[in-house]
């Protein structure tokens, strides 16, 4: 599959604004292990194999074993994730298939558990700049390089 269009080439003054949003995400203060997790497991429900290459490698290079990245997708079936970091995937699966429809009261209790109002801003705002981001790259077929 080919891709679609260059993003920065086609609107470089939208692309600067989508990436001064990692300045944002960078400076929250959330653990750089827990924002790899998050956005590998959204890129993989979005089916973003661009976004899945990118933080996989992004995440092996910080130090993050291959095992824990490898099953990133079956995270509840491990205990390589600490509680906080499973609260924080939880969420990001809810916050990512908002279209199920599904009551989300013991995600958000589970979160409240393990992380600050503020904290609990960021991470959503986190989670919904990688969905974005998945947004170009399956929009406009953006293969890993």
């Amino acid at each position: 599959m080919s891709a679609r269009l260059d993003a920065y080439r086609a609107s470089p003054e939208t692309m600067r604004a989508a990436i001064s949003t990692q300045k944002v995400i960078q400076a929250s203060g959330l653990e750089h292990r827990l924002l790899e997790l998050v956005k590998i497991r959204a890129s993989q429900i979005n089916g973003c194999a661009f976004c899945m290459h990118m933080h996989a490698a992004d995440a092996r290079k910080s130090g993050i074993p291959d095992g824990v990245i490898d099953t990133i997708a079956g995270w509840r079936e491990t205990s390589w994730f600490s509680p906080r970091e499973q609260a924080a995937l939880a969420w990001t699966e809810r916050l990512t298939r908002l279209s199920e429809h599904a009551d989300d009261s013991a995600e958000y209790q589970e979160l409240e558990t393990h992380f600050s109002e503020k904290e609990r801003v960021d991470l959503t705002y986190a989670i919904a700049v990688i969905n974005m981001w998945n947004r170009f790259g399956v929009g406009f077929r953006r293969e890993p390089e």
